[in-house]
């Protein structure tokens, strides 16, 4: 059973330490400028865009786009500013009893994946029915998509406490201490693991069957939206008292909104007479 009491984070230690194959590895990790530094955080989530739109770029190149340059324009223009205010409104959602203390600093601090990737979904259907745009707009971006998901991870790891995506409690062999004294589950690197098995799963896919219009795209949602339903429970977030979370209630919405994806995945695949 999930646990079903409210949940604080803890405040990110100043100096971190944990030993990982007799190394000392510090978080969060930090890249030292003079007598400054720049958190590898931000460089890992600047690298991610950068990566992930350059690695879009070749596979359309290297592909047929049914869809105009000047759309994929708007498309893009809907996508961010669907996933701007979508990760923004359910990352403030996430802890309701912080909501009396709402303003705009805790607006722009607090962001989820999960209100990015639904907001941007709206944006973009909302887009694409404004210009007449009927086939798929997201195929094209899944493995960028994930390619730059894996890279962001890897900097929300590197920032230890301070990014708020660690997990409970744990005793298992892998837990990891990230300065608080407390080894928990690194909830970052299952999500790493999943989005490598998930981008394996679909080209091994693809070697052997055609998948139908924007089938690909939904596979990545839909999976992701299940994985994030289910790893919420072993992070140390804020439950209703009926035992679920604001992001595994988002989560509950976009999978319903999936729902033949699991009810019928053999139309997913191209059936060839």
């Amino acid at each position: 059973m999930p646990p079903t009491q409210n949940f604080v984070r803890l405040a990110p230690a100043k100096s971190c330490y944990i030993d990982v194959k007799k190394e000392i590895l510090h978080f969060p990790i930090n890249i030292p400028i003079g007598k400054s530094f720049v958190p590898v955080h931000f460089v890992c989530e600047t690298l991610a865009y950068f990566i992930g739109y350059r690695y879009y770029v070749y596979l359309r190149k290297h592909q047929t786009d049914a869809i105009s340059s000047e759309n994929r324009l708007l498309i893009f223009i809907g996508a961010a500013f669907g996933a701007l205010v979508g990760s923004h409104l359910v990352g403030v959602l996430e802890n309701p009893s912080l909501l009396p203390h709402f303003n705009l600093i805790y607006l722009m601090g607090n962001k989820t994946i999960v209100g990015g990737m639904l907001g941007g979904l709206i944006g973009v259907e909302l887009v694409k029915k404004k210009i007449r745009v009927n086939v798929s707009s997201g195929d094209l971006m899944v493995y960028p998509l994930i390619l730059a998901m894996i890279i962001g991870r890897i900097g929300c790891f590197l920032a230890g406490l301070e990014d708020g995506t660690y997990g409970i409690p744990s005793n298992l062999p892998w837990a990891i201490n990230f300065g608080d004294g407390i080894s928990r589950h690194p909830t970052n690197l299952y999500e790493i693991l999943f989005w490598i098995l998930l981008w394996f799963s679909l080209v091994i896919t693809e070697r052997y069957h055609r998948f139908t219009d924007g089938s690909k795209f939904k596979i990545f949602l839909s999976s992701y939206l299940v994985f994030r339903f289910l790893i919420e429970f072993i992070k140390p977030d804020y439950f209703f008292s009926f035992g679920l979370s604001v992001i595994q209630l988002v989560s509950v919405v976009g999978i319903l909104y999936y729902y033949k994806v699991f009810l019928y995945p053999s139309k997913l695949i191209q059936h060839h007479a």
